[in-house]
């Protein structure tokens, strides 16, 4: 566990407290609770124990917060633990086989076609476009500065991220259907992405689920948004013209019988639009709302961030070695408000770890947002403390004690691109401006596939009395 001496009282966000109740909660108890927010299920020993075995409508679930047995799941015995049902049932009428929710040979395609994009070398090469997209955006917290208007940073940093990913790993060629693209991402997520109680009983995928008729409207505008992108690349491919050697075009090419599908092709794209950069988006946000209310930690980031850019400033790809109180601060926004609350995988066969006997078909729920505030496992698990993430504390941190972007063979292919975009984004914002709470930004996490700020994060921006960090030209 890792333990600070207090300087000053640290910031405690907005969170479900965990109740101890006397009872299990019934059935209907769960679903309301679910269908409202998932985050508020979890009761007192999801936060102590370091497993918890329940049943629910006679089905066997494990409820694990202990690193070691994450590490034999996720990593040690992973061949005997495939995706959880339940996950499936809701994500698949989104992603389909994108390589979120691809399993065995259409999953090991999808990974092995993607892999070149996102090696070390390509995830550099992306640094400055990332810098250069900050930079436009900024123009908008610019103007905000001079106005005194109020800026949702939930639903900017949603556009920051999407500009970001169009113009690295599609070459700004994304054919969007709508101008207000943060919406569709929110309608997108609202409507298809809740539980839906025919998940909980495992209804087969036919069934319809009542909850999700309003995105059928949203999940077709998605696929049209794919569609046309992949025509328009395709068409110039077909004639022969000079195209971007980017992610898109890579897919493209590995349309043939021993590569993927068109289909296949189309999920992934999808997966990426629609979820590739929300993560980081709401990770962004949560980020520099809790600086924004932690003084000592944003002093602390500032003297950094003015310092790296008051010296000749490297190239962008070197930041995040070079910023780690910045890259601190991100990561321990991903503690609090993991981007992805919850991994679920189902036993195939049965299991043993230490004395603990996992049966065939046990559902086990490895999740982030108790494991990250696990009182055992942190100190004041609850507050805002990026130190723990500074390098001469790294070390105390299990790495299967912290998860955001899971761990094993389906670790998150974007993890290099996501770190630094981020350390990328806040840097430059935060150097030049400073953002305030206003009285009407009260969010309350609820977990919409990704942990989301119900009801914003409106914010007023100001000037910082510091230089004006030079533009991506002049690194």
């Amino acid at each position: 566990m890792n333990v600070f001496n207090p300087i000053a009282e640290p910031f405690v966000p907005p969170a479900p407290i965990p109740r101890r109740r006397a009872n299990i909660p019934g059935f209907f108890e769960v679903v309301r609770t679910i269908m409202r927010n998932p985050l508020e299920l979890w009761g007192e020993p999801s936060y102590e124990d370091r497993w918890i075995g329940t049943k629910f409508l006679n089905e066997r679930s494990l409820i694990v917060n202990d690193p070691g047995l994450i590490r034999h799941v996720l990593v040690e015995n992973a061949a005997n633990y495939k995706m959880g049902v339940i996950r499936q049932l809701i994500l698949r009428p989104i992603l389909r086989d994108g390589l979120l929710t691809a399993e065995g040979e259409v999953w090991r395609r999808s990974r092995k076609a993607m892999a070149p994009v996102f090696t070390p070398r390509q995830v550099f090469g992306f640094a400055e476009t990332m810098l250069a997209c900050t930079e436009a955006y900024a123009t908008h917290y610019g103007e905000a500065a001079r106005t005194g208007a109020t800026r949702d940073i939930a639903r900017d940093m949603t556009e920051l991220t999407f500009d970001i990913l169009s113009q690295t790993l599609f070459s700004g060629e994304i054919v969007t259907a709508s101008g207000d693209f943060a919406s569709d991402v929110e309608n997108l997520l609202h409507t298809m992405g809740r539980v839906d109680p025919f998940d909980l009983i495992k209804a087969p995928p036919w069934v319809p689920r009542l909850t999700r008729i309003k995105g059928a409207k949203v999940m077709k505008l998605f696929r049209g948004i794919v569609d046309d992108t992949i025509a328009k690349r395709k068409g110039k491919m077909t004639k022969g013209a000079d195209v971007p050697d980017d992610f898109l075009t890579l897919l493209l090419r590995q349309e043939r019988a021993d590569g993927l599908t068109r289909e296949e092709i189309n999920d992934n794209i999808i997966t990426f639009i629609g979820a590739g950069h929300e993560t980081t988006a709401r990770a962004l946000g949560w980020a520099i709302y809790c600086l924004a209310n932690s003084p000592s930690d944003l002093r602390d980031l500032e003297n950094e961030i003015d310092a790296f850019f008051a010296s000749e400033i490297p190239a962008p790809h070197l930041w995040l070695d070079r910023l780690p109180k910045t890259r601190a601060a991100f990561e321990e926004a991903m503690r609090l408000y993991p981007p992805a609350p919850s991994i679920n995988r189902a036993a195939i066969e049965d299991d043993r770890y230490e004395d603990l006997e996992i049966k065939a078909g046990t559902t086990i729920l490895m999740m982030p947002w108790t494991l990250h505030r696990h009182r055992k496992l942190w100190d004041r698990p609850t507050a805002f403390i990026p130190s723990r993430f500074w390098p001469e504390n790294r070390e105390n941190i299990d790495r299967f004690q912290y998860l955001p972007f899971g761990v094993g063979p389906r670790v998150c292919i974007g993890a290099s691109f996501a770190l630094q975009e981020a350390v990328i984004a806040l840097a430059l914002l935060l150097h030049r401006f400073r953002f305030h709470c206003t009285p009407a930004c009260k969010p309350w996490p609820v977990q919409k596939l990704t942990t989301q700020p119900d009801g914003g994060l409106p914010m007023t921006v100001i000037f910082r009395n510091v230089r004006e960090s030079p533009s991506a030209a002049s690194p």
